[in-house]
């Protein structure tokens, strides 16, 4: 049963995974090389499913490695420019919101605001919810990153313009293979990233909470204590993107086939 899984064994299994993809997608960049592709709009659709597939594939590695947020350790903050941090990472995936047919906007009232985060695990809560709202939210639709600095808090919430949420299944969100139970756009993933998700929340000392009317939309808002620690850690990344377009690897999922042409990547 799923529930049964030791998290503990994951990591180990995506390290070993990692080496293999390399290979496969080295081998088959060599069957269809880059100016290859650009002369042969044929060819370089079909090889826009092989980079589709192994960007899933790696994203559901790096949400394999980033299980180990959901020990009950807390998690290692450094202090940085949040307001600049969410701004990279929104940049990154904004251009890429035309590829799905949707509008994606940022709020955010300050130019600046150092505090204590996890870079690592904060860019996978967020990308995990821009995942989401990019999936379910259909063409024509708008997404809302917003953060805000109040109550000696840090507020960061993504809003989408979706189908909504059953209000039954807003209890068990947060829950470890809550997926699996509900239709969603191939591949259906590991089930695994709204749990990560709280992980990541609790990690700083924080929480994560949704909200969602049906028919109008659904917004997630983390939030977690406005301090600082006077930490500095190393920006080494624990994940794995092979060099890629890393924003394209953590939305892949949501991703048409057409945003992995050569002239995408």
């Amino acid at each position: 049963r799923p529930m049964d899984l030791d998290l503990s064994l994951l990591p180990q299994a995506a390290a070993q995974m990692r080496g293999a993809l390399s290979s496969l997608y080295f081998a088959a960049a060599r069957l269809a090389p880059a100016a290859a592709r650009e002369q042969d709009p044929e060819l370089d659709a079909k090889a826009a499913l092989v980079d589709q597939s192994y960007y899933r594939l790696i994203r559901l590695v790096n949400d394999l490695s980033a299980t180990r947020y959901m020990s009950e350790e807390p998690l290692p903050l450094r202090d940085r420019d949040i307001v600049e941090f969410i701004m990279d990472i929104f940049a990154k995936a904004a251009s890429l919101a035309p590829l799905r047919g949707l509008e994606a906007r940022l709020i955010c009232a300050a130019d600046s605001h150092i505090c204590a985060f996890c870079p690592d695990a904060l860019e996978q809560l967020l990308y995990q919810l821009l995942s989401n709202a990019f999936k379910f939210t259909p063409p024509g639709g708008l997404i809302t990153v917003e953060l805000r600095l109040t109550g000696g808090r840090v507020f960061l919430s993504v809003e989408d313009t979706g189908p909504g949420i059953d209000p039954e299944r807003l209890e068990t969100l947060f829950d470890s293979y809550h997926q699996s139970e509900q239709p969603a756009p191939p591949p259906q993933g590991l089930g695994l990233g709204l749990a990560l998700c709280r992980a990541v929340a609790q990690g700083h000392g924080g929480t994560i909470a949704a909200e969602s009317h049906q028919g109008k939309g659904s917004r997630f808002t983390f939030s977690m204590p406005d301090r600082l620690t006077g930490t500095t850690l190393s920006d080494v990344r624990f994940d794995y993107s092979g060099g890629f377009n890393h924003a394209l690897m953590a939305l892949s999922e949501s991703m048409p086939p057409e945003a992995f042409q050569i002239r995408n990547l």
